[in-house]
């Protein structure tokens, strides 16, 4: 008597997407609602600030610019998750990480990266090193929430 196994595999058929492309909408998603939160609470930020970072000025400038920088750190957010092998992440743990990931981008990039980065380029309202804003914080985290349930709902479908 003969018996057979069947194996199941995983494959990339149901989406077409590839997580990097997730990563970028996400990304750019994320960047939007933290972008809508910071022209309310800080718009200084949006207006000088991250234009400066730059040479540029305005506030238009400044959404273009964040957004771009949304949709960069989501890529990255995509690589990490393929180098980790949680490609598929559900929307619970997508959200998670996300989080998770938004507050290390806050903690590295805003907290000390943009404060030198500003110094370095002349800002004359350039914050000191490190850079701990509530505001900014939590602007993170809600970018880092967006990005993960994003890029677990633009992988599931």
């Amino acid at each position: 008597m003969a018996s057979e196994t069947t194996t199941r595999t995983a494959e990339r058929t149901e989406t077409a997407l590839e997580p990097w492309q997730a990563g970028t909408i996400g990304g750019i998603a994320g960047a939007i609602v933290f972008g809508a939160m910071m022209a309310i609470q800080t718009p200084e930020v949006l207006e000088a600030a991250i234009p400066a970072l730059y040479g540029l000025e305005g506030g238009l400038v400044g959404m273009v610019v964040h957004v771009a920088h949304g949709a960069v750190i989501g890529v990255i957010f995509a690589a990490v998750l393929v180098a980790t092998g949680r490609t598929d992440p559900g929307l619970a743990t997508g959200g998670i990480l996300g989080i998770a990931y938004g507050l290390v981008v806050w903690a590295v990039l805003a907290v000390v990266v943009m404060p030198i980065w500003l110094s370095a380029v002349g800002f004359e309202m350039a914050p000191a090193v490190p850079n701990i804003a509530v505001e900014s914080l939590v602007g993170h985290a809600a970018y880092g929430l967006v990005l993960g349930v994003t890029y677990a709902v633009l992988e599931r479908t």
